[in-house]
């Protein structure tokens, strides 16, 4: 195995473990009988906060999977004709 390899897969597991990471830091989107009821994220406090973080892991996790498509695409692509 040659050192590109090496780098590509390295590069390949950290970015998803840091896409695992992100998508398990996001809040589910079915808040369901409780989230009615309650009414957690729609105080006066917590409703512009609760989104901007959630809108920055969203951001980032789309950039990630990106990231980790392409990278998936190239190392196949390249390693098939290159190696």
């Amino acid at each position: 195995m040659s050192v590109w390899q090496y780098i590509i897969g390295a590069a390949i597991i950290i970015v998803s473990l840091a896409l695992v990471a992100l998508v398990l830091m996001q809040e589910s989107r079915s808040a369901g009988l409780s989230g009615a009821i309650a009414g957690g994220a729609d105080t006066f406090f917590g409703k512009g906060k609760g989104k901007s973080m959630e809108k920055k892991l969203e951001k980032f996790t789309k950039v990630f999977a990106i990231v980790f498509f392409v990278l998936t695409l190239g190392a196949t692509v390249l390693f098939m004709f290159m190696f």
